[in-house]
């Protein structure tokens, strides 16, 4: 059901915490399957210098969720607005018709974490 890179991502979860003081703080939910996704980014010079996630969810879940910090990190603030939803499934070799929600999530925090980041430093 799941592929390999999504197991990987789920047992072993890259960048999973808080940063205290972050520079942008972006939360998603979907109601109907209870997935909750927090993303906290610190910003140097417009580069995402670190990102940590938190997330209540399905497996799928913590994974998009870990997956996108990874495709994240090191990129300009426009290049990690670049990224989609589908670029997120990919990177994990795909995920079940069902559970494509989750890469929706996972891009979506991300998102709402730039756009924080933008209102809250004038960028």
């Amino acid at each position: 059901m799941y592929t390999e890179k999504v197991m990987d991502h789920f047992s072993n979860p890259r960048n999973v915490g808080e940063i205290d003081n972050a520079d942008g703080v972006g939360e998603v939910g979907n109601a109907s399957c209870g997935d909750i996704m927090k993303i906290f980014l610190k910003v140097e010079d417009n580069v995402i210098k670190d990102i940590k996630f938190k997330t209540f969810g399905c497996g799928a879940a913590i994974a998009t969720s870990s997956m996108v910090t990874e495709m994240a990190l090191g990129k300009t603030i426009d290049e990690a607005l670049e990224l989609t939803n589908a670029a997120v499934a990919e990177a994990l070799d795909g995920l079940p018709a069902q559970k494509m929600h989750c890469s929706n999530l996972a891009a979506d925090a991300l998102h709402e974490a730039i756009k924080n980041y933008k209102e809250t430093h004038g960028a």
